[in-house]
């Protein structure tokens, strides 16, 4: 059955009568949806972000939706928060273990010089849904005590040149070092938190009595992307990826973490272990990453520690595309910019400037949703067989930037 994300319903297939009421009826919702934009603009804006709903599941195709609802007028009057737009589907998988989290505003560290950063991110779990979820919950909380923490970066010592002189480090190379701190220490907490929490009933310590049989049988990759006024920072563990589309050109902001690949073979087998060929590259001949969140019983062969990119902010930056590997299976990066690209650019005035999507505070564009739609449909129609989960976040009309 289609399903038209910008508006949250589904449809069946349409008679000749539905589709002489179809114009009418959007009709009747684009005035419902004035009017009640109206009325949370002349009443300050709604208390509450989840004012819509939560947790609705929709049906695309063999599919489901997995959306939480908010509201964002208010925001929209005062301009704050990046324009957004993002959704996850189980595809032609029964079992939906994706998750993503959005977190505009996360908070104002003095690493930032006390400006907000906002927080993407998505999640691919594999062996049950256990890990991705509580990411999704837990991650963005971590980062922001582990941002908090960070007073300066004076403790940063400087290296040393050919002649043994100390060299200061340039006030960015200190603060690149500081975030790589506080981005690795979030990812190991994680680790650690998702190796002691029971799949089963949430308790850490395993001190619960559930069956060990899953016990550390399940990870999750993890692909965060922090923006700021003048840089985007991606810390990537696994196969999900981020990708900058700049001046109409792709730009890779992570790599892949395949077992196969020349760092992540000698890393592995440097550990004891050992990358097999069964059906693609798999550690032990078991898992198809060699970076994980969880996965208990392939450790140390299989590392949380992230990969981390900083890439600065340009005129010419246009959108950040973050999905899992169900779209990037089907779909290469050039396609999938360029799709973004021309959903971006449309101009629709009978949309209003928001919408409902995930996250606390975020501004849906109807654009943004519409290219996370535009994509998902896309790998679904090349018979992308995983979870689908998409965020594209318009660099163009970012709040914070002014662009």
């Amino acid at each position: 059955m289609p399903f038209n994300v910008s508006r949250g319903y589904t449809t069946g297939m349409f008679s000749d009568e539905d589709s002489e009421k179809c114009p009418k009826h959007r009709r009747r919702r684009i005035r419902m949806r004035r009017l009640l934009q109206a009325k949370l603009l002349a009443s300050g804006g709604c208390s509450s972000s989840k004012a819509f709903g939560q947790g609705k599941g929709v049906r695309v195709g063999v599919g489901l939706v997995e959306m939480e609802s908010s509201a964002a007028a208010s925001q929209t009057a005062t301009g704050a928060g990046p324009m957004v737009g993002a959704i996850s589907v189980s595809g032609r998988q029964r079992v939906m273990e994706d998750a993503v989290s959005i977190r505009p505003n996360l908070c104002s560290p003095e690493i930032n010089s006390r400006r907000p950063v906002d927080f993407f991110a998505i999640y691919d779990g594999h062996g049950g849904r256990h890990v991705a979820s509580l990411c999704s919950k837990r991650m963005h909380i971590i980062l922001e005590e582990e941002l908090m923490r960070v007073r300066n970066n004076a403790d940063i010592s400087g290296s040393s040149n050919s002649r043994g002189e100390r060299r200061r480090p340039s006030e960015g190379q200190r603060t690149e070092e500081a975030w790589k701190r506080v981005l690795r220490s979030c990812f190991l907490r994680m680790d650690e938190m998702a190796s002691c929490t029971c799949p089963e009933c949430g308790s850490v310590g395993y001190q619960c009595g559930c069956p060990p049989d899953t016990l550390g049988l399940t990870g999750s990759t993890a692909v965060v992307a922090i923006l700021t006024d003048e840089t985007i920072i991606v810390a990537n563990c696994g196969d999900s990826r981020a990708v900058l589309s700049h001046g109409g050109s792709p730009i890779p902001l992570s790599y892949d973490h395949k077992p196969d690949r020349q760092e992540e073979r000698a890393r592995i087998e440097a550990c004891g272990g050992q990358v097999v060929f069964t059906d693609g590259a798999r550690v032990e001949g078991i898992l198809a990453i060699s970076r994980a969140i969880g996965d208990n019983y392939l450790k140390p062969y299989v590392t949380s520690e992230p990969e981390i990119t900083f890439t600065k902010r340009e005129a010419e930056d246009e959108c950040l595309i973050l999905a899992s590997d169900g779209l990037w299976d089907v779909l290469s990066s050039e396609m999938a910019c360029a799709v973004a690209r021309e959903c971006l650019r449309e101009e629709d005035h009978s949309f209003s400037p928001w919408v409902e999507g995930v996250g606390e505070g975020a501004m849906f564009s109807s654009r943004s949703a519409s290219a996370a739609a535009l994509l998902t449909r896309l790998a679904l129609g090349r018979n992308s067989c995983d979870n689908i989960s998409v965020i594209v976040v318009d660099l163009k009309r970012s709040n914070h930037t002014g662009l």
